[in-house]
């Protein structure tokens, strides 16, 4: 009878309680990380080149959604206000079915830049079942972008679920990891990297279309609009890395 008292105590489900989404805990906090996304408003973002945030940018739910509701309409690219150079970035996204979009840093904003791609280096979301890119291994999930063959490393999960990101920039050394898997890692000092951009589609582009890109080692965030409904969360910065 006794032991059969013990054993039912340790049937008795233990409470646990998973951090709300587009939080920090006391111990992020005081480590040093910041939400980019407060999960209510768009606050600390606006469009490339704007002032303001496209109204094809929502908070649904505590998603940052971009939301295609009109025919032709765009949201273009979402930038951080502020410019990071040293930095851990964590995310989560989710795609629709052959969806395409991207994460950038060291993006820079002005007249002579089309896009976040014109400077900033990607690191590209997409569908890799039915999206278009799926057949080049430069441009899976968790690549970056037309730099780095990811075709053994790409796992993202299924469309409609959350996938996590990691990208990691420390004077000048950069690492990705998607769902825990490093996909990407150079040093942008290196001849290596030089090289890579000679082999990309970046090499010899005008300034519309890329001959500052990779330029920069202090610009914004952004999240790329590449036509399709994507979201995202939990999106948070830490700015001071242990050297």
């Amino acid at each position: 009878m006794h032991i059969a008292k013990i054993f039912f105590c340790f049937l008795i489900p233990v409470a646990v309680h998973a951090q709300k989404p587009n939080t920090l805990s006391k111990a992020e906090e005081k480590d040093g990380w910041q939400l980019l996304f407060d999960g209510k408003t768009t606050k600390g973002w606006h469009s490339f080149n704007q002032q303001t945030v496209s109204p094809a940018w929502k908070v649904i739910r505590g998603e940052l959604n971009l939301k295609i509701t009109r025919e032709g309409e765009r949201g273009g690219d979402l930038v951080t206000d502020d410019e990071f150079e040293n930095f851990d970035l964590r995310l989560e996204w989710k795609i629709r079915k052959g969806g395409n979009s991207g994460i950038f840093y060291g993006v820079k904003e002005g007249a002579e830049y089309g896009w976040a791609s014109s400077t900033g280096v990607e690191m590209q979301i997409l569908d890799n079942i039915d999206g278009a890119d799926r057949h080049h291994p430069k441009h899976l999930a968790g690549t970056m972008y037309d730099l780095i063959d990811a075709s053994q490393t790409s796992r993202p999960k299924a469309v409609g679920r959350w996938n996590e990101v990691r990208i990691l920039k420390n004077n000048g050394r950069v690492t990705f990891w998607l769902n825990g898997t490093i996909t990407a890692q150079v040093d942008m000092n290196s001849k290596e990297w030089a090289q890579m951009i000679r082999n990309s589609k970046w090499y010899g582009a005008n300034k519309f279309n890329g001959e500052d890109f990779a330029k920069f080692s202090k610009g914004k965030i952004a999240l790329q609009d590449h036509f399709d409904e994507v979201s995202f969360r939990n999106i948070k910065i830490k700015r001071k890395l242990a050297m």
